[in-house]
């Protein structure tokens, strides 16, 4: 496996949903795992302030972190994160359109600007409402609203997370994006709903894209990622 420490003008871009948080040694075993360990931007799902620091801090990365919601079953804040080795710029919460019944809970994406190797990288961190509790509609219109805040970004952007669908991959690829995750196969279970999108870096060859099988019990996703060019537009 090339490391990205010796591919200056590459980009890794991991997505990890981390079960509620629950499993954090293990997971953090998983992301220092061969496919995972030189990643340059991770996104990471249903995360707490307490998960997401202690990862950030074993992995000696930068990190930003902004909740959602109280989840009903665990009394407590998750959201998605933003992790990286290089420097965070500046972040923002991004609330998400739809709240969803019985629940009352309304998604949102963690944002964030990057700075890596000096080229300024747009990332979002997403995780989509599931198919129990919104149509793929609903699902179009939230990721419609990522995309509406990344329009007047001034670089590459990133957009990785869990969209609880494959086919929202479809509607990112209409709006100019490339789909790198597209043939990982499954994530969870049968499906396969947790995926990376980019616009304006192109895919490194000749492994661009994969996923990590054994998760060791941290989760019930396993993590994909990719691998892309910085330094040309895509």
């Amino acid at each position: 496996m090339e490391s990205n420490a010796d591919a200056p003008g590459r980009l890794r871009v991991v997505s990890f949903n981390i079960k509620l948080a629950d499993r954090i040694g293990p997971a953090i075993e998983v992301l220092r795992s061969d496919s995972l360990r030189d990643a340059d931007v991770i996104s990471l799902q249903e995360m707490d302030e307490t998960g997401t620091e202690r990862i950030a801090r074993e992995l000696h990365l930068n990190y930003v972190y902004y909740p959602g919601s109280i989840h009903p079953t665990r009394n407590r804040y998750f959201g998605p994160a933003i992790l990286s080795r290089w420097p965070i710029e500046r972040s923002w919460k991004l609330n998400l359109p739809y709240e969803a019944p019985g629940r009352k809970q309304r998604r949102n994406a963690t944002a964030a600007v990057v700075n890596v190797r000096g080229e300024r990288v747009w990332v979002y961190a997403v995780h989509l409402e599931t198919q129990l509790r919104a149509t793929a509609r609903t699902r179009e219109q939230q990721a419609a609203a990522i995309l509406a805040d990344a329009d007047s970004a001034a670089g590459p952007i990133v957009v990785a997370g869990d969209f609880n669908s494959w086919g929202i991959g479809e509607y990112f690829e209409q709006q100019g994006f490339s789909w790198p995750t597209r043939d990982v196969g499954k994530t969870i279970t049968v499906f396969s709903w947790d995926h990376i999108f980019v616009r304006g870096l192109p895919l490194a060859q000749p492994t661009w894209a994969g996923k990590v099988d054994n998760v060791h019990g941290a989760s019930d996703h396993r993590p994909v990622w990719a691998s892309l060019v910085l330094g040309r537009r895509g």
